[in-house]
């Protein structure tokens, strides 16, 4: 079995003395790891790190093993931003997200064509955060629990939209909520396309995201979400 493609980083672990084993996120494959030889070593190291884009080859006897990869560095995104703390934040978040969400070897091609997207703004985009938010509702909604807040649940109406149900995602207004307000989370006015998504609204924003990362990616009895993303959120509101 054998297949080349380019392939975002998204984590990378040492593996006996020398070794490692890595995942990529491809366009054709999904999330897919291989062991890198020489992967830890001092020729290869600085080459894989999390973000980086790789000419990647894998190989195995049978489609079912681990396989192995042979991978040439296209792209190293960490040493780009590196002076950039708010935008290293943000890489190790798309990083770390995907390396926990994804199911292996299931293809998400428009998840990996605007997370490529998303990690080449990190490098002088300026409003790169607003586009992290849409990327997180993209990723919520190519996994199959998007939010639909375009139109009320009860009304079916498009405007006074105010509220989200914390269970299904779906916008109500302040009219149709009622007596139920209170247990309904506030809908961002940056997600009505009445704000831009900066500072308090921002984090508002990233608050509603992260209550459905949490809910379908984080159960109660296990782990949470990755700790690289709360890291972003905090640095993103320091920031503002």
């Amino acid at each position: 079995m054998e297949w080349r493609a380019p392939g975002l980083l998204i984590a990378v672990r040492r593996h006996g003395e020398t070794a490692a084993i890595a995942e990529v996120f491809t366009e054709a494959q999904g999330r897919h790891m291989g062991l890198v030889p020489g992967g830890a070593g001092r020729r290869m190291a600085p080459h894989l790190q999390p973000g980086a884009e790789l000419d990647v080859t894998w190989r195995a006897r049978l489609e079912v093993q681990l396989g192995t990869f042979s991978v040439e560095p296209l792209h190293n995104r960490a040493a780009r931003v590196m002076g950039d703390r708010l935008a290293l934040a943000g890489l190790a978040s798309v990083c770390a997200l995907l390396a926990r969400v994804l199911p292996e070897r299931a293809p998400y091609p428009r998840l990996w064509a605007a997370s490529r997207t998303l990690l080449d703004a990190l490098e002088g985009v300026p409003d790169w955060p607003a586009a992290y938010l849409r990327w997180e509702l993209g990723l919520l909604e190519e996994l199959g629990y998007g939010l639909d807040l375009r139109r009320c649940a009860v009304t079916g109406t498009r405007t006074g939209l105010a509220y989200v149900s914390p269970r299904t995602g779906r916008a109500v207004t302040a009219e149709a909520a009622g007596d139920w307000a209170d247990r309904l989370l506030p809908l961002p006015a940056c997600l009505r396309g009445a704000a831009p998504a900066q500072g308090a609204e921002l984090q508002a924003a990233l608050a509603l995201t992260g209550h459905f990362l949490d809910r379908h990616f984080a159960p109660e009895d296990g782990p949470p979400l990755p700790p690289a993303r709360s890291r972003l959120v905090a640095a993103l509101a320091r920031a503002a």
